[in-house]
């Protein structure tokens, strides 16, 4: 494992790997013990589009495992400005640090950065591509939320035709024997790039009320403004879904709620305190599941 630009890098063998090396990695990542197992070392974080979580967490487990990060959230800040190409800019960091998180608006640049760079690539998201940490954070909080992987039934509702994580995460998920239920309106339905890849029965919805009720998770995604081309085409289905409280008396009793985060207007407030919101924790499990995959990337023995 060099580089983690897609999902699809990861075995289901490595993916159950790193999972229980998050788990383990729990206290630490909680401050309640100590590491140095990346002492010496030094992380870059070169983030070319907004980020709070996925670079804060990146950062977070690299200084609980006693390592050092190096980067920026600002390109207008950096040579980029002045025309610098990426794989040049990657040539150049790479001979700072010992491995790379990239994030980029323009899908593909992290494959590209892959291709120049000296030392591991992880794809922090490249336009409405790929996501592969944020499906691996999902898939530990699926598990320690629900207890397992296998036969589950998830619901993804929202954005899906340009949401990255979805992507992802429909592709893990399909190896776990996953049911899948697609829930968006008909403009932003799952790429067919995506289902034609799938193995495990799936099945499109534009109601959720209709299928709620068979659901053990469900995945929310916001309706990404930033993505659409035509501003015209993303008030036709802004808001287009809310989930509130009085909602979710039709789901099962243990039926969890997650969200990539951040939400605009898409979950009430009113649910953050019920039993199916697990979002939080969820924004929290980015930190142990990606300073697993950082001893695996530069942690050496």
């Amino acid at each position: 494992m060099k580089h983690v630009v897609s999902i699809e890098d990861l075995d289901k063998k490595s993916i159950m790997s790193l999972l229980k090396r998050a788990s383990e990695l729990l206290p630490v990542a909680k401050g309640k013990k100590k590491s140095d197992k990346l002492k010496g070392k030094i992380l870059s974080t070169c983030f070319f589009e907004p980020s709070t979580r996925t670079r804060l967490s990146f950062e977070s487990a690299m200084q609980r495992l006693g390592g050092s990060c190096i980067g920026f959230a600002d390109p207008s800040a950096t040579s980029h400005l002045k025309g610098e190409t990426l794989s040049d800019a990657i040539r150049m960091v790479s001979g700072y640090s010992d491995a790379v998180v990239l994030r980029h608006p323009r899908e593909g640049a992290a494959m590209l950065a892959s291709e120049v760079s000296d030392v591991p690539i992880i794809n922090g998201g490249d336009g409405a591509g790929q996501h592969p940490t944020q499906t691996l954070l999902d898939l530990f909080t699926i598990k320690e939320e629900i207890g397992k992987l296998e036969n589950l039934k998830v619901g993804m509702l929202g954005d899906l035709r340009y949401g990255r994580t979805v992507h992802s995460l429909s592709q893990a998920l399909d190896r776990f024997n996953t049911k899948l239920y697609f829930i968006s309106p008909e403009s932003l339905a799952m790429p067919d790039h995506v289902t034609d890849e799938l193995t495990n029965d799936w099945s499109t919805h534009q109601d959720l009320e209709s299928v709620l009720g068979e659901l053990d998770v469900l995945y929310v995604t916001r309706i990404q403004k930033e993505r659409f081309p035509d501003v015209e085409d993303y008030k036709r289905v802004a808001g287009a879904y809310r989930i509130n409280s009085e909602l979710l008396n039709g789901a099962k009793p243990k039926m969890r709620i997650l969200h990539p985060l951040p939400r605009v207007d898409e979950i009430s407030t009113d649910v953050d305190n019920t039993k199916h919101a697990a979002y939080f924790r969820q924004a929290f499990n980015g930190i142990p599941v990606r300073m697993a995959l950082l001893e695996k990337l530069i942690g050496g023995k």
